[in-house]
């Protein structure tokens, strides 16, 4: 019992030597997230406008019902959404939007720094999403 003692110890003290530390000084050195991460969405831009066709199945897979899309034609019969928000105060970053796109409209971040002062600032609007 002592021998499984102070092996225990060692491998807390092999931590506690410089260049072991499990911690990163966030605001100084940020991590990658991975290729996986689902973060903040993005509306692919195409030509001359964004790829959306407006065609209702995101704001129809979400389950927190967070995303909304106004549709429009414009002169060549296309449809587009008019408006396109999404509610990140609501939004529980499933991806289930992404993956139901079928134009590949909408895509998510690796991007994780969200916070902000004022819930306005949480209602990404189309031209938000695009840039």
């Amino acid at each position: 019992m002592f021998k499984e003692f102070i092996q225990g110890l060692s491998i807390t003290f092999k931590h506690l030597l410089p260049g072991h530390s499990t911690t990163v000084e966030y605001p100084a050195v940020k991590l990658k997230p991975s290729d996986r991460f689902r973060g903040l969405h993005r509306l692919v831009p195409a030509h001359d406008r964004e790829k959306c066709v407006a065609c209702y199945l995101c704001p129809t897979v979400c389950p927190a019902k967070c995303i909304t899309v106004d549709s429009a034609e414009n002169s060549k019969g296309e449809k587009y959404p008019r408006t396109y928000q999404i509610d990140l105060l609501r939004c529980i970053f499933c991806g289930y939007c992404v993956e139901a796109c079928p134009v590949e409209a909408l895509e998510m971040t690796g991007e994780y720094e969200l916070a902000n002062y004022t819930r306005a600032d949480f209602t990404f609007t189309k031209e938000r999403l695009l840039k």
